[in-house]
């Protein structure tokens, strides 16, 4: 097993598709600290200003970046058919798969949780004395939300690599990435209530704050899971995908 991980990081580490994916990522600092500079002019003349933290409004930037290196970790092999010696040298597709399961893992949850913390500290850097929403008095309060994107980011890269591994194309599996992350919350607001509450908790989007503790906004309405469960969907959703991905993985050929 650990031969086959030496190989599954050597393949990631050695396509450009891997930097560009994190490279993207990491714009989320620049972006965030235009954005703190943008809210700290605003502050300035108005007197306070509430706005957004840089860290979670940019979060979906480093989901779907880093999403895009979990399908790419697979799908790139399928479309230059490398994937053939690499069954041959691993015939069991399940060491395989989790072999870069776990790969992907580390390598996610390590760039999201540095490109986060990074965000974090310039924008509040930044922000010092200004009259800012998002100016907390203490991290310890935001590193529930902190943990939890870092969780998020790294639970979306591992269903990217399974939809992956299902679908065998990187544009399908992208595509059904968006489709969780941005398309199946607008639909569920179209869900009569309270359906469209219970529905929208188990969502990806709405997974993060529940499990930092909070509550999520008003348009949801009383809908909220306690931080284990939120923590539990969160893991069920790689666990299932990469099924998938395992079941395809064994039933096609290469």
């Amino acid at each position: 097993m650990k031969a086959v991980l030496s190989a599954e990081w050597l393949k990631l580490r050695s396509v450009t598709s891997t930097y560009h994916a994190i490279g993207t990522a990491a714009l989320t600092v620049v972006l965030g600290v235009v954005w703190t500079l943008y809210v700290s002019d605003l502050a300035d003349k108005r007197g306070s200003l509430r706005a957004a933290a840089p860290e979670e409004g940019f979060l979906p930037l480093i989901q779907i970046s880093l999403a895009v290196l979990g399908v790419l970790a697979i799908t790139a092999e399928y479309a230059t058919g490398t994937i053939r010696p690499s069954l041959t040298a691993v015939p069991r597709r399940g060491t395989l798969l989790l072999a870069k399961a776990g790969i992907v893992g580390a390598a996610t949850f390590v760039a999201a949780n540095f490109i986060l913390l990074v965000t974090y500290c310039a924008s509040r850097l930044i922000a010092t004395g200004r009259q800012l929403g998002f100016n907390t008095t203490s991290f310890a309060d935001d590193l529930p939300m902190l943990v939890a994107s870092g969780l998020s980011v790294t639970a979306l890269a591992l269903v990217g690599l399974g939809l992956g591994a299902a679908i065998r194309s990187a544009a399908g599996a992208i595509v059904s990435v968006v489709a969780l992350l941005f398309v199946l919350p607008g639909v569920v607001n179209y869900l009569p209530p309270p359906w469209n509450t219970r529905v929208a908790t188990l969502l990806l989007p709405n997974l993060v704050p529940q499990i930092a503790d909070q509550r999520l906004s008003s348009r949801l309405g009383d809908g909220f899971l306690p931080p284990w469960a939120a923590l539990a969907v969160l893991v069920a959703y790689p666990l299932i995908t990469l099924a998938i991905g395992y079941y395809q993985l064994t039933r096609r050929d290469a």
